[in-house]
Order: C-alpha cells, then sequence, then structure tokens
C-alpha cells in the first residue's frame, strides 16, 4: 500500500489512473528485471490502490492480510499447491478436509455438516441454489443433474424466495442456473430491514397452488444493512413447503462465533446450507469463502468423477468432489494459520470491537437533530441520513449523492451510499478492529462540512427564474 501519503487513495480520476497503469500492460520483446517492475509498480499502482487498513476506509468488506494468515498465504504461495484431491497435494487435500471439520464444530453445526472452500460468497450461493433445484428435482423424481430444467413438468412453477435487500449474487445465481430472474420472488421486510414474517406467510398462501418453492435465502448480514434475517422463522416456513433453506451468512455468520450474538442466529445448526466469506472481516486472503451443508451426503448431488482425477473408487481425500472447480489454490492454509497464530479469544474480541463502535454511533446521531438513522444496526453497518434544516426535503436524496461523490474524490475517506426504498442514503462500514470511534465521528464532522457547500448547488426553481429574470 502507499505508505508514504496519509490519502486513503491517490483520489485520481479514472482517465489520470488510467495513464498512469499504461506502462504496465505494455508488454515488450525484452524483458525488465525485477527492481525496475518493483519500481514501475511502486510508482504507478501502489498510490491507486485502497487502503484497506486507513482508518477512513468506512465504505466497503476489505481488509488487509491478518498477520497468521499473510504467513499462510506466503507459504501457499511459495508452493503453489493445487488442493483438488490427493492427487495434486495430499498435505492440502488432507488439511482441507481436517479444516472443514473444525470449522463445522466451531459453529456449532450439525454432526452431520461438511463445508467445501469456494472462489466466493457468489459462486457458495450459486452452489447452494443449485442443490436446492437438485432436492426439488429428486421430490418429483428424477436426477436434475442429468435431465436439467427439462426434468420438471413445468419449469416455471419453481421459485426462489429471498429479501428485497438480499445480495444480487441471488438474482446472478438464477440466471447462470436457467431459473431467470421471473423465478425469484422478492419478499418485504420490516422496519429494521429484516424479511417481514406476515409477508412472508402471506405470499406463501398466495403462491399455493401455482408455485413450487424450491428454495428460501435468509441473509444473515444484509450488504446495505448488515441486518440478520430471522432464521428460525424462515427455517419454519421452509420444513412447512418443502423446501431448501439457504444462509447468505458471507459477512455476517462470523458474529455467530460471538455468545452475546448466538441468539440472533437461532435455528442456525438446522437450515440446510450457509455461504460465509472469511476474507472479510476476520482478515483472511482473497479468495477465501466457504459453503456449509447441514448434511455432508448434499454435497454428493454436485459430485462429478472421472477416470484419471476424482476417481469414484478412491478412498483418499478428494475436496473437489463437493464443488466445480477442478484447480484451486490452498485457501484454507492462511484461515488455519491466522486462526492458530491469534487464538479465538483475541478473533472474538476484534469482532466485537466494530459493533460496538457502530452501536456507539448509533447512539450519537440519534441524538443529533441533522441526522437520521434508517435501522438499528445487528452488525458493523449503519445507514443514515445528514438532514440539516437549509437543504430542503426534496434535495435530500441529492444531498446524500453529493456527499458521497464528494468524500470518495477527496481520497481521504471512503464512505458508500445505497437506496433503501424512495430514500438515498450514506452507509458506514466497520471491518477493521483498528477503526477508532473517534475515526467514525471524524467522518460525521466532514459530512456535516460537506453538506454546508451543498447551499450554493441547489436552488429552488423559483430562485432560480428570479435571479435569471434580473
Amino acid at each position: 500500500m502507499n505508505k508514504k501519503s496519509n490519502r486513503l487513495f491517490s483520489g485520481a480520476s479514472p482517465e489520470e489512473v488510467q495513464q498512469d497503469l499504461l506502462p504496465l500492460v505494455d508488454f515488450q520483446s525484452a524483458g525488465q528485471p525485477l527492481a525496475k517492475l518493483n519500481q514501475l509498480i511502486e510508482e504507478k499502482l501502489l498510490p491507486h490502490l485502497m487502503r484497506y487498513d486507513h482508518a477512513g476506509f468506512q465504505s466497503m468488506y476489505n481488509s488487509i492480510p491478518e498477520q497468521g494468515a499473510a504467513l499462510g498465504a506466503q507459504i501457499a504461495l511459495a508452493h503453489n499447491q493445487g488442493v483438488t484431491n490427493w492427487q495434486v497435494s495430499p498435505g492440502g487435500a488432507m488439511l482441507e478436509e481436517l479444516c472443514c471439520k473444525s470449522l463445522c464444530l466451531l459453529f456449532q453445526l450439525s454432526a452431520q455438516a461438511d463445508a467445501t472452500f469456494m472462489y466466493s460468497g457468489t459462486y457458495a450461493n450459486q452452489q447452494a441454489l443449485y442443490l436446492a433445484i437438485h432436492k426439488k428435482a429428486e421430490l418429483q423424481g428424477f436426477d436434475f443433474g442429468k435431465e436439467g430444467m427439462a426434468g420438471f413438468r413445468d419449469p416455471s412453477r419453481l421459485v426462489i424466495l429471498t429479501s428485497r435487500d438480499a445480495h444480487f449474487s441471488i438474482n446472478q445465481s438464477a440466471r447462470m442456473l436457467g431459473l431467470g430472474e421471473q423465478n425469484l420472488v422478492s419478499l418485504e421486510v420490516g422496519t429494521n430491514r429484516q424479511i417481514d414474517p406476515q409477508q412472508l406467510y402471506k405470499t406463501l398462501a398466495e403462491l399455493k397452488g401455482t408455485k413450487d418453492v424450491c428454495c428460501i435465502v435468509a441473509t444473515a448480514g444484509t450488504t446495505s444493512t448488515g441486518t440478520i434475517d430471522p432464521i428460525e422463522t424462515l427455517l419454519e416456513a421452509a420444513q412447512q413447503c418443502n423446501a431448501w433453506l439457504h444462509v447468505d451468512g458471507a459477512y455476517g455468520f462470523s458474529f455467530s462465533l460471538l455468545p452475546e450474538c448466538r441468539a440472533q442466529f437461532q435455528g442456525i445448526e438446522k437450515v440446510d446450507s450457509i455461504t460465509w466469506d472469511p476474507h472479510k472481516q476476520l482478515g483472511i486472503p482473497i479468495p477465501n469463502s466457504v459453503l456449509f451443508v447441514n448434511n455432508k451426503q448434499d454435497f454428493a448431488r454436485i459430485s462429478l468423477f472421472s477416470h484419471y482425477f476424482n476417481r469414484e473408487s478412491s478412498n483418499e481425500p478428494n475436496p473437489g468432489i463437493k464443488s466445480p472447480p477442478s484447480t484451486r489454490p490452498m485457501s484454507v492454509l492462511p484461515l488455519v494459520t491466522s486462526l492458530l497464530h491469534q487464538g479465538m479469544d483475541e478473533v472474538l474480541e476484534k469482532l466485537r470491537i466494530p459493533l460496538q463502535n457502530i452501536k456507539r454511533l448509533t447512539e450519537h446521531l440519534m441524538t443529533q437533530g441533522d441526522f437520521r438513522c434508517w435501522h438499528e444496526p445487528d452488525t458493523g453497518v449503519l445507514c443514515f441520513q445528514h438532514q440539516p434544516s437549509h437543504v430542503p426535503e426534496n434535495h435530500r436524496n441529492d444531498l446524500q449523492t453529493f456527499i458521497y461523490e464528494t468524500i470518495l474524490s477527496e481520497g481521504k475517506r471512503s464512505i458508500s451510499v445505497t437506496q433503501l426504498g424512495d430514500a438515498v442514503v450514506l452507509r458506514i462500514l466497520v471491518i477493521s478492529p483498528s477503526i477508532h470511534y473517534d475515526d467514525l465521528i471524524e467522518t460525521i464532522t466532514d459530512i456535516r462540512s460537506i453538506g454546508m457547500r451543498f447551499t450554493d448547488t441547489v436552488k429552488e426553481p423559483h430562485e432560480t427564474a428570479n435571479h435569471q429574470s434580473q
């Protein structure tokens, strides 16, 4: 990262970044010494990379590698192990198998649970939906892996239910699996952005007889607000309609490790599948995502064998039969070395700090007349609006966008913006435990300062007309 500057990143425009990076893709016949390459990267690329270790980075689910994780990543890179099966890496394959079992115990999942490492949470969600559709096909008497969508008497009846605040990877998965977005049913959320149980059961009643629910997707830590859906309620609904229940816990599942947060995850040990991204607040290098299943036999629905690789008769560990990639890195090692280096007490304490700081920020903003919080945070995310008295209500959305764009262009800190219903809201996310409450207050001070500049950028229509007539 660019340690010579106190900026979060250069603040350069896309055109300026492009101009700086052109020498990095000017491939020549003659090679360059490593020292020259290193200097080129330091001068041209590093200033434009986001500093995830910067206290002003309060926008996305990214972090720099934790020290123990960095050690594991270096070892994995040095040996360049593929861990699909025993043939390509006995140690890598066995380590992944053992780690998956230990993670199931750590998260207090069922005795029959299992897991597999994935390239991203998006792919984990996609595989979970595939397993859900496969199970629905079995209930209708055919093998989805062999017959595909054509095996269903009427594929248009298949639907997936998910929150309107669910991650867009659920939409992507529906597309990739051949369902199409028209087979997604969006569930309304309540005042705190959770799936509304009453609306859920109303929707199920409306679909009965005309649609077949193959999967309900809950989110444990929605992207926009970090909200945790009522998992136990959704589990009961899924059991009633004989559907698969998947929990997208890419961000939030880590918090289930905290004893004080466990009640929010009531029923998690009974769901069919869970997505988890250790590369988020645990600081494990990308790629590092995990898909859990409640019953290890469920992975058989995705398994494929060959005569030379992943042979069906093999008794050695073959992680590759639990997910599609036939080549993948030893992602398990950085997670293992990180947890060993820190110890679970330190891991849990680092998880608590963002929760405490966001809660404290929320309590502060609720006492401020020029701010309005949009939800009570379940995790380390808070959405809010700056509402100074000099900005009329019909320009509040424009103000939030102006604040976001101004902060981004200055390169000193990073927040994000999203839309909840008709409202454009600012969004602060705390991933790193090195971000303190005072850092968040500095962001609020900056937001207020930028809000004052908005006065000259907006004029009411009658004001503009009067000015022109003069």
